[in-house]
């Protein structure tokens, strides 16, 4: 699946329109259009806002891979887990969930 289309999948799954989104993200829905259609890919800047407001990571948005080591360690359950490693989960949960969307998709 395309940047594009995982940014477009990002924004319905929120329950966002492109003018909605937009006009979070200070750009006009036209720009986001683009974005989605992968005629143009966003900057880093803006490729991280629209994570912030769509509720994923910019890994997962990406379809940048985890480390292995990582994925290992998210499911040892009765550990105490400090705030940034349960981000870090929660991060990658989120990418799996991205995944797992792509799959049913193709």
């Amino acid at each position: 699946m395309s940047l594009g289309k995982r940014l477009k999948v990002a924004r319905l799954n929120k329950g966002l329109t492109q003018e909605e989104a937009a006009k979070h993200l200070g750009i006009t829905f036209q720009a986001l259009s683009n974005y989605e259609r992968d005629v143009r890919d966003p900057d880093t800047k803006l490729l991280k806002s629209m994570a912030e407001l769509y509720g994923v990571s910019a890994d997962a948005l990406l379809q940048i891979k985890p480390d292995p080591i990582e994925t290992i360690a998210a499911h040892h359950d009765g550990e105490e887990w400090t705030e940034e490693e349960l981000e870090e989960i929660e991060r990658f949960k989120e990418f799996v969930r991205m995944k797992r969307q792509q799959r049913d998709k193709e």
